[in-house]
């Protein structure tokens, strides 16, 4: 123990942090006061060399409760990860005794409360269906894109393009997501979804998130998902979504929308000095 506390006053202390397999870095700035740039974002993100995460979430002093920044596991940032986002807000409540909150990103303000049962929901805001928002290069109809399978652009803060497909499980994501993570469509590239609607209140959804790769679940990728269907009449907007990690609850509300689910606070550790010397 005093090993691991002489370590925490010259390292960088962080936890590792999920929702639904969906995995974290949580680095805590109100209490390091260290900055976490795009380099030490990617080498923190290497799962052989450093400790591996699908997104690098940094806490620190905000208007609200707490501000979060997220970064990709490339260096690049996000302006919304509703995962993270969920597990910070569980984190932040223990640590205050309260059960609701008010987070800033830089997506917005962002509420969140104790949804019973171990469970966290946070209200991601409105969604963006409109072409400049999300953001698209050009105009378009964005419920259907002129991309070859016809899907659906929604921004949740960052953007995104869901595929409404007949077998979500048959659908080669490696190849698939990257092809479109990239199309000039999309300037700031975008999350990809590949989404079953299974019922008149549940999706099948596996993701492709930009500058990560597959992961087991997203956050901002259910809620757009969500919107996606009840825009299209696939669904009502209160809907289940099942991932590879798990089952998320999504419901789309007159004030923004809210996803709720399960997180998990894995372990705690210490970035060594050495290891934070070697980040050019």
């Amino acid at each position: 123990m005093p090993a691991m506390m002489d370590a925490a006053e010259t390292g960088l202390p962080f936890m590792k942090m999920h929702g639904l397999g969906n995995d974290f870095v949580v680095v805590d700035t109100r209490l390091s006061g260290r900055e976490v740039t795009p380099a030490l974002a990617r080498a923190v993100a290497d799962r052989h060399f450093g400790v591996g995460f699908d997104q690098l979430a940094v806490i620190a002093p905000g208007q609200g409760d707490a501000h979060l920044t997220f970064f990709n596991a490339d260096g690049s940032t996000s302006a919304a990860c509703g995962n993270a986002t969920r597990c910070i807000a569980r984190y932040l409540m223990q640590e205050t005794g309260r059960s609701e909150l008010v987070l800033t990103t830089d997506r917005g303000t962002l509420a969140a409360r104790d949804a019973g049962g171990g469970l966290t929901a946070v209200n991601m805001g409105q969604p963006q269906t409109e072409w400049r928002e999300i953001p698209l290069a050009e105009a378009a109809d964005t419920l259907e894109l002129p991309i070859e399978g016809g899907p659906v652009a929604t921004g949740m803060g960052n953007p995104h393009c869901t595929f409404f497909v007949e077998e979500a499980e048959a659908v080669p994501l490696e190849a698939f997501g990257p092809r479109y993570e990239h199309h000039p469509l999309y300037p700031q590239r975008t999350n990809v979804q590949v989404a079953q609607v299974t019922g008149p209140d549940r999706i099948r959804m596996r993701v492709w998130e930009r500058g990560v790769g597959v992961t087991l679940a997203s956050g901002s990728s259910s809620c757009a998902v969500a919107v996606a269907a009840a825009r299209r009449g696939l669904t009502g907007r209160a809907v289940t979504v099942d991932l590879d990690g798990g089952t998320l609850q999504v419901d789309w509300r007159e004030d923004g929308v809210w996803m709720t689910g399960p997180t998990a606070h894995v372990f705690s550790g210490v970035l060594t000095p050495g290891f934070l010397d070697s980040v050019a």
